[in-house]
């Protein structure tokens, strides 16, 4: 069901408003409609053009429905609701859909007033008639058929169109007193309804109280500015109060910035004579306060981009006269070779300044993710941001540390170097710790493993160079709680490898296990094996293989040579005189 038909259903007589129809009492709830249609339909992104087609569209529709045409396509014949037709709650939506549709162009043009100052003057006249329809909707809304809900609803939004036109009219009286009679209306109607109802209320409320605290500082209350500042800190004052806050913001510091001469960093004195630097660096630490004193995400990430983009605006500025200068300096024929000028160095300041921020807001967006991180680890069903996501804001980190490296005028300052140097190992650390852990969400336990390992190196490597420079990591991740993550990761990939392992198939424990070494000759060593949990475990090498050993020594009897035997000439002759006779004598056993 689209937002159209939803809204249409909240308003059709079988719905919620049945109840009203039967007793006579028409309502509309005014407050809940728009916000919900705003939210649905392009103010979520400040598209306030897609907005206003879509109430363009809607008044149309309703025309329709109510059978409420204003002519046709050859004739425009006028029609005016009043009190006399006023039979649905449909009606009263068509008046609040064409205020609706006037405010937002009007905002449209606001944003569009920015490059072109003569829509001023439209966008004046498109509040106008947003506040002139919301006057004819609180007139219709006093016929005894609406209830008293409607009314009070109906006057604070003509109070609050109202309070926008003499706002942006700068008058400020009236606007402050059209905004405190909105405030009042909300706040009763928020202590009357139920809780669901009393949020909304709130909202607004707190949408306006920047507005009237603007309004009281314009009039002669030098107290409301400090309130406007904590009303920035908490997130408060959108749209076109957050630029007249900043415009109010750049008002008080100019006004500091006429006493303000130079700036000393890494031991040399600057002179700053761009009012532009001037207004930015007095404002530098102001805006730091703001930063580490914001109370959600949102509203840091709004300071963190309002301070670059100052920033940036600063360079730009201190850019120009650089050029300038080196237009006179090629004119002069004394140049100066070899030493960085005061406007280079102030350059190379500002340069440091926006790089730093640059590296704050990323590391704040990465422990931001690394929470959301962990909670979706938790929750395996809530999809949430992935190891990818970190690693891609660890390299902008580095890029910029890398730049940091590079300013002109801080080449042969070692102590700095040293400093970049040591958090560029830090942050190489972190960056090589969710490499391995998007390798460990693909199943690649090798390449994870030897990833942590880096990452052990990274930091022990830090943790060595950290001993000389002291004060080098206390704005830096900790890098010992890094340590131990990483060795309690090593345990849990070593686990969930085996269990892989024993659960896939034969092929692919063959492809893990690259030889056949048995468990015996690598015990230090982690090594994938599936035949370990298997029936034939490959424990030792069976039979073992034949090991050279010594043989048996050979002796040769030398003295055998000059040994002379004793003559064995008598016992060869017996021998032979027997002959024939002792030969027969032998034979039949006589001679024995």
């Amino acid at each position: 069901m689209t937002a159209d038909k939803q809204i249409e259903t909240k308003l059709s007589p079988t719905e919620e408003n049945k109840e009203n129809v039967q007793e006579g009492w028409l309502g509309l709830e005014i407050l809940q409609i728009i916000k919900e249609s705003q939210q649905q339909h392009g103010l979520r992104h400040g598209d306030y053009q897609r907005y206003r087609g879509y109430c363009s569209r809607r008044l149309r529709r309703l025309r329709k429905t109510l059978g409420f045409k204003m002519g046709n396509r050859h004739k425009f014949v006028g029609k005016k609701i009043t009190v006399e037709i006023l039979s649905d709650s449909r009606y009263l939506l068509l008046v609040l859909m064409e205020a609706e549709r006037a405010w937002s162009y009007a905002m449209q043009l606001k944003q569009e007033a920015n490059t072109e100052p003569r829509k001023k003057f439209h966008l004046l006249a498109r509040l106008r008639k947003a506040a002139k329809h919301s006057e004819k909707l609180e007139k219709l809304c006093e016929s005894p058929r609406v209830d008293a809900k409607t009314k009070l609803e109906a006057q604070a939004y003509t109070a609050y169109l109202t309070g926008m036109v003499h706002f942006e009219l700068q008058e400020w009286k009236l606007a402050m007193e059209a905004f405190n009679k909105c405030k009042t209306i909300y706040e009763k109607l928020a202590s009357a309804f139920t809780e669901e109802m009393a949020v909304l209320y709130r909202q607004r409320v707190d949408e306006i109280s920047p507005n009237i605290r603007y309004c009281a500082y314009n009039i002669g209350d030098q107290n409301a500015i400090n309130d406007l500042m904590q009303m920035r800190l908490t997130g408060g004052g959108g749209g076109m109060m957050a630029e007249k806050l900043e415009a109010l913001i750049t008002q008080a510091r100019t006004k500091q910035a006429a006493t303000m001469s130079e700036v000393e960093w890494r031991g040399r004195s600057v002179p700053v004579k761009i009012d532009k630097a001037r207004i930015f660096l007095l404002g530098l630490a102001d805006n730091e306060a703001a930063i580490a004193q914001a109370v959600n995400e949102e509203t840091k990430e709004h300071l963190y981009e309002t301070l670059l983009a100052e920033c940036r605006d600063t360079i730009q500025a201190v850019r120009e006269e650089l050029k300038n200068e080196a237009k006179q300096r090629e004119r002069s024929s004394d140049n100066e070779s070899g030493k960085v000028s005061n406007l280079q160095f102030l350059h190379s300041y500002l340069t440091y300044i926006k790089l730093c921020t640059l590296v704050k807001r990323n590391e704040s967006m990465a422990h931001t993710l690394q929470a959301k991180l962990k909670e979706t680890g938790a929750d395996e069903n809530k999809r949430g941001p992935r190891p990818q996501d970190l690693i891609r804001l660890y390299d902008i980190i580095l890029q910029s540390l890398a730049e940091l490296s590079t300013l002109q005028g801080l080449e042969d300052d070692h102590t700095f170097q040293k400093e970049v140097s040591l958090k560029t190992l830090v942050y190489k650390a972190y960056r090589c710790f969710f490499i391995a852990q998007s390798y460990v969400l693909v199943k690649k336990w090798s390449e994870a493993l030897v990833l942590y390992e880096r990452v052990l190196k990274y930091a022990k490597e830090v943790q060595s160079k950290s001993k000389s420079l002291n004060n080098s990591l206390k704005d830096l991740p900790d890098i010992q709680e890094l340590i131990a993550e990483v060795n309690a990761e090593k345990y849990s990939l070593q686990a969930a490898a085996i269990l892989d392992t024993d659960e896939a198939p034969e092929v692919s424990t063959q492809q893990q296990v690259k030889d056949n070494t048995p468990l015996c000759e690598h015990l230090d060593n982690f090594h994938l094996d599936k035949t370990l949990v298997g029936k034939h475990p490959n424990l030792v090498q069976f039979p073992p293989e034949f090991q050279p050993i010594p043989c048996k020594p050979l002796f040769f009897d030398l003295a055998l040579n000059h040994v002379a035997f004793p003559p064995l000439d008598d016992k060869v002759e017996q021998k032979g005189k027997g002959g024939l006779t002792g030969y027969i004598k032998g034979i039949f056993g006589f001679g024995s």
